[in-house]
């Protein structure tokens, strides 16, 4: 009888996790995934409602390919399932024409020849009136592939679709410990100890804690909906898409157009500065007027016709590097282990791609885009 009780455990089954254990298990692999909470919570970083999804990928040249990969498993992934994960609306990036969001934007569609729309600023005050006090040097945009996504949905069907592939799933139960053993690792948790030749850590905010010799940082992403002022259409998510704009002083405005019971969804990145450091088990999760305050300060002045308040506030948690760039790979190059974290706040989009690349680290099967940029080693501290 093995000692072994399963060939590989994924530990944490949020956006990366559950497209992991997806991709692991459809290949045949002995695959049992962990999560401490359940499929589709809302305690960590893959929820929310909607996710930006956009190819032109301003943050690395290398993550387009990731990208246009991640939105065909996207539809794979629907269909397997029966569910309508990805909306294609389009999306908008404004700004300074050299700035970072649209300057970064139109590198990386040269780059990689992906079709854009430029719009002159009197073009998209004709289509987008909502967006006000343009800057003297603002453009914006448009680019067809963008979209939603919807990350409960997302993570819910793959999780399921795993089962399908015949992975054993073991919700509730949280990781305590990972301990490197001859041969595999022993996972310490609540229901008992569990042994595995390979573990796939994919834990998101816990992940700084459970393995500190990372340079980790959990932070705090309040989540607003706001509604508008005077109950008209033109903030509905059909004529008001997903965006990202440059403001002055480098704060980016982002956020999506209302539906169903939700409002219009928004958010304040102050680049350089980053949102409050948390400790992911002790964070008081309610919120306060704080966590939309400077948010709030703008919305009169960018975008009028919105409530002064918002009409629902969620928390979410993010986790940053120093580089910005995600941690993917086999700390030191061991065959035990493998981290999938430091999502840096636009994680969820490559999901479906970031679990097909973890599969591929597990069969050690060449991945199909280089992974040093990314490496656990850069961010290990010394």
């Amino acid at each position: 009888m093995s000692t072994w009780d399963a060939e590989v455990a994924v530990v944490g089954l949020g956006g990366w996790g559950a497209c992991a254990l997806w991709q692991i298990a459809s290949r045949g692999v002995d695959a049992l995934g962990i999560e401490q909470f359940h499929p589709g919570h809302g305690w960590g970083a893959s929820h929310g409602g909607s996710r930006m999804f956009r190819i032109t990928c301003l943050e690395h040249p290398e993550l387009v390919p990731l990208a246009r990969r991640s939105l065909e498993l996207w539809h794979e992934l629907a269909d397997l399932s029966d569910t309508s994960l990805f909306e294609n609306r389009g999306g908008l990036l404004i700004g300074p024409e050299d700035g970072r969001i649209v300057g970064g934007t139109l590198r990386a569609a040269l780059h990689h020849g992906i079709p854009l729309e430029h719009m002159a600023p009197t073009t998209l005050r004709e289509r987008f009136g909502q967006h006000a006090e343009l800057g003297p040097d603002d453009i914006a945009v448009w680019e067809p592939s963008a979209g939603i996504l919807r990350p409960e949905d997302a993570v819910r069907a793959a999780t399921q679709l795993a089962r399908s592939a015949g992975a054993r799933v073991v919700t509730g139960t949280r990781v305590h410990s990972v301990e490197l053993v001859s041969g595999g690792v022993e996972l310490e948790t609540g229901g008992g100890l569990l042994r595995v030749r390979q573990a796939v850590m994919t834990i998101g905010s816990w992940l700084a804690s459970l393995l500190p010799g990372l340079a980790l940082t959990p932070l705090r992403m309040p989540i607003t909906w706001f509604r508008s002022a005077t109950g008209d259409s033109r903030f509905e998510l059909d004529r008001f898409p997903v965006f990202m704009r440059e403001l002055p002083g480098a704060e980016v405005l982002w956020g999506n157009g209302s539906e169903k019971e939700h409002g219009v969804k928004l958010g304040l990145e102050v680049h350089g500065r980053a949102p409050r450091p948390i400790d992911p088990d002790t964070d008081d999760r309610c919120v306060v007027s704080e966590d939309w305050a400077e948010l709030t300060g703008v919305l009169g002045r960018y975008l009028p016709g919105l409530e002064p308040a918002p009409s629902q506030v969620s928390v979410c948690m993010l986790t940053t590097t120093p580089d910005g760039q995600f941690v993917i790979g086999r700390p030191g190059g061991d065959p035990r282990l493998i981290l999938a974290g430091g999502c840096n706040g636009h994680g969820f989009k490559h999901a479906s791609g970031i679990g097909e690349l973890l599969a591929d680290l597990v069969t050690h099967t060449p991945p199909p885009m280089p992974l040093d940029f990314v490496s656990p080693d850069r961010v290990a501290l010394r």
